[in-house]
C-alpha cells in the first residue's frame, strides 16, 4: 500500500475486460476504419474492402483494425495507411 491507496487487482481486471470498455473502444476503431477505407492508395479497393474490426480479449478487451487483403502488408509498409488513419481519427 503506497500513500494509502490499495489497488483492487481483481476489480481492475474485471473492468478492463468489461463490455463497457469494449463499447468505449468501438467508436474509436470505427473512426480508424473509416479513415483507412478513405485512403486512396489502392485503386482496386481490395485493401479497403479487406479492412475489418476484430474484437478479442486478452487480459483486457481488445479492438483492432486489421487489413486482410493479401497485399495489405505491402501497402502498410509503403504508405503506413493504418498509422495515418489512427492519427486522422484523433490519436485514438
Amino acid at each position: 500500500m503506497a500513500n494509502g491507496i490499495q489497488v483492487n487487482n481483481r476489480g481492475a481486471r474485471e473492468l478492463l475486460r468489461s463490455p463497457d470498455v469494449r463499447a468505449a473502444l468501438m467508436p474509436r476503431a470505427e473512426r480508424v476504419l473509416a479513415a483507412a477505407q478513405a485512403d486512396p492508395h489502392d485503386d482496386t479497393y481490395a485493401y479497403q474492402n479487406g479492412l475489418r474490426i476484430v474484437q478479442d480479449t486478452t487480459d483486457r478487451a481488445v479492438v483492432r483494425v486489421v487489413a486482410t487483403d493479401a497485399k495489405g502488408h505491402i501497402l502498410e509498409a509503403k504508405y503506413g495507411i493504418l498509422g495515418r488513419a489512427l492519427d486522422a481519427a484523433g490519436g485514438v
